[in-house]
């Protein structure tokens, strides 16, 4: 296997996602070593194969410093946030991804990071009503207008990849995240989104229960658990030195559901549940066909979306006291 005795370097070391892959690292190939770089949060948990560093991700020099010594990198790192922030302040999404990712990906051909993964979004699609597969993007429609800062960033960051793979041959392989959530995600309601806003609330025991948007919107939703596996089957995956996967669930989950078993699993049983279709949403029906990371990666979820709201909200209740993210 390619990850046998390689050091990983982990950018994002501290989100919901940086965190599983950093725990299904560990966990699943014990020849790994990983050096995690991390922000402003502090490491989750300690381990001996894992070292810790901190620095601007924007800087090349130190992103040149971090990466320096592995074998094969994790673009994890990213500022994020829900539907209001990008309504909102959607400027937030554009320069420190586009300055993180630029300053990483020449950092990782100086330093002779032979593979590179980067997690993007199913924001980078057009408009489209259904499930849809990696080749019918469309780089002459823009992408839909909710998404129209994150989506052309995260164009352009796929296209960096192709590039240093073709002038380079530096591997890249970028995965199309559809909205995956779990433990260690933000919380924050000015910043988080939609299903650990809607667990918070459960959690608060909000009544009445006023959700934004509508309960008919159609997410494509995934563990982040399921997500990290993905992650390492395609970074171990070495025949594959340039490719898209779309990472996603593969099902349909609403708004509604969400809000019933968030409702299920913390034991709140409000008075009344209000949607309210006047606040910031996005787009109403999105999902991802997944059948190419099936096929190539011989991956599947193994959590369904009701079982990871679940386990999402199990955390949230034992960690809300002291959890300030």
């Amino acid at each position: 296997m390619y990850l046998d005795n390689k050091r990983v370097f982990l950018a994002g070391a501290t989100g919901s996602v940086g965190t599983a892959i950093l725990a299904h690292l560990i966990k699943r190939y014990p020849a790994v070593r990983i050096r995690a770089a991390v922000h402003t949060t502090k490491p989750h948990f300690a381990q001996d194969r894992v070292e810790y560093v901190s620095g601007d991700l924007r800087s090349p020099e130190t992103c040149r410093v971090m990466a320096r010594g592995c074998d094969c990198a994790i673009m994890a790192a990213s500022r994020s946030g829900g539907s209001k922030t990008m309504t909102q302040e959607p400027w937030l999404f554009l320069n420190d991804n586009i300055a993180m990712n630029t300053a990483l990906l020449e950092a990782f051909y100086r330093e002779q990071v032979r593979r590179v993964i980067f997690i993007g979004s199913s924001t980078v699609y057009q408009e489209f009503d259904g499930f849809v597969r990696e080749e019918d993007l469309d780089l002459n429609a823009p992408p839909h207008a909710a998404y129209f800062g994150v989506g052309w960033v995260t164009r352009f960051i796929e296209k960096l990849c192709a590039f240093w793979h073709q002038k380079t041959g530096m591997e890249t392989v970028i995965l199309r995240a559809a909205n995956i959530f779990g433990p260690y995600a933000s919380f924050d309601p000015a910043r988080s989104y939609f299903i650990p806003a809607i667990i918070r609330k459960a959690a608060e025991g909000l009544d009445p229960f006023e959700v934004w948007g509508s309960p008919d919107v159609i997410r494509d939703v995934l563990f982040s658990e399921d997500f990290a596996d993905a992650v390492a089957l395609a970074l171990n995956n070495d025949s594959i030195k340039h490719d898209v996967f779309n990472v996603g669930s593969g099902l349909k989950t609403t708004v509604g559901e969400v809000v019933n078993w968030a409702l299920k699993y913390t034991g709140h049983t409000p008075s009344k549940v209000h949607f309210d279709s006047t606040r910031p949403t996005t787009i109403r029906f999105r999902a991802l066909c997944i059948e190419k990371a099936q096929r190539a990666l011989g991956w599947k979820p193994a959590t369904t979306p009701e079982a990871g709201v679940m386990k999402t909200a199990q955390w949230w209740l034992k960690n809300k006291d002291q959890w300030n993210k």
